[in-house]
């Protein structure tokens, strides 16, 4: 921990992890299931498999602890070194909270640990929310993770929804910078919009559950369409950046159809623009975190890389973040 009376600090991102169940269920397993195709699915979404949790092994704790182990790993860093731990879901395990259970598996037993819950957006609110307790010199290393279990409030017999969502668990380390001039998030921009809140749910049935994910899908493919240009745009010109600047874009990984729709709204190369929601559907919080490791394992993010991410979904809920990468 730095001490709190300290000058501001800048925000370094040091290391990633992810990890989802070993259960695939393709579209040919769901074209057993309900009235679909491979090739409906996969037209519309850009979705060919997603992995599904299969018991208490795949809780949110543990594919969240799993992602962490190896975003400290990447760090260089023990999980004794943790001050924070971040736990960006929707899925908790327990109403109370699935962070600490998080922190007991890691035997990070010096962080601090606490859920965020934001939907799709997560882990952009969880990244800004982060930076803010390094940037005040209050916390030197926080763990944060995107971890959700949308299986569990799927209705399998509705093929609008049962075709998009998978689990999964992704995390990064952002730790204090020894340089106090160096600051990697560069600029982000959070926004919220309750009037659309009805568009995306997991209600309360007022039978201590919740009813299955309801979506309206053409509304929220326009929201999305509309809005996440305008946070990245936001975003880069507080960052005093360009389009022409940033190496990659990773969005939340919901549907082929938004990205290429926000991509080409917002004039960005295609190739810059990551997405794997192919073989993992849409994970939520952790759809992010998990792109952004299987990039940075396969070397295509390299130190001092530029990354924008935007997110958006329930709440409504949406935004962007700027960063370099290291």
């Amino acid at each position: 921990m730095i001490n709190s009376a300290s000058s501001l600090v800048g925000v370094r991102f040091v290391g990633s992890g992810s990890a989802v169940p070993d259960r695939v269920l393709t579209n040919h397993d769901l074209a057993q299931m309900v009235d679909t195709t491979d090739e409906w699915i996969a037209s519309r979404t850009g979705i060919r498999e997603r992995h599904i949790a299969d018991g208490d092994a795949d809780s949110v704790a543990n594919l969240a602890a799993q992602a962490g182990q190896k975003a400290i790993a990447a760090a260089g860093l023990s999980p004794e070194d943790i001050d924070l731990i971040i736990l960006s879901t929707s899925t908790s395990d327990d109403l109370f909270g699935t962070a600490g259970r998080v922190q007991k598996i890691l035997g990070a037993e010096r962080a601090v640990a606490f859920d965020l819950v934001a939907a799709c957006s997560g882990f952009v609110f969880g990244m800004v929310t982060a930076s803010q307790y390094i940037r005040t010199g209050l916390y030197r290393n926080v763990l944060l993770i995107g971890a959700d279990v949308l299986s569990r409030w799927v209705d399998w017999q509705d093929r609008r929804t049962c075709i998009l969502f998978g689990d999964g668990a992704g995390a990064l380390v952002l730790q204090a910078s020894n340089d106090p001039v160096t600051d990697n998030l560069l600029g982000f921009e959070m926004r919220s919009d309750g009037k659309g809140n009805d568009l995306l749910n997991i209600n309360y049935s007022g039978r201590s559950t919740f009813e299955p994910i309801s979506m309206n899908g053409q509304e929220v493919y326009r929201f999305a369409v509309r809005r996440v240009p305008e946070v990245i745009e936001k975003s880069l010109n507080i960052a005093n950046l360009t389009v022409s600047d940033v190496d990659w874009l990773i969005l939340h990984q919901a549907n082929q159809r938004i990205i290429d729709a926000v991509v080409n709204r917002f004039g960005i190369d295609p190739a810059k623009a990551v997405s794997n929601m192919g073989k993992y559907g849409n994970t939520s919080a952790a759809s992010i975190p998990i792109a952004l490791d299987e990039w940075v394992q396969a070397g295509k993010i390299e130190s001092n890389h530029i990354v924008a991410i935007a997110g958006f979904g329930a709440g409504l809920s949406w935004g962007s973040a700027v960063f370099r990468w290291g």
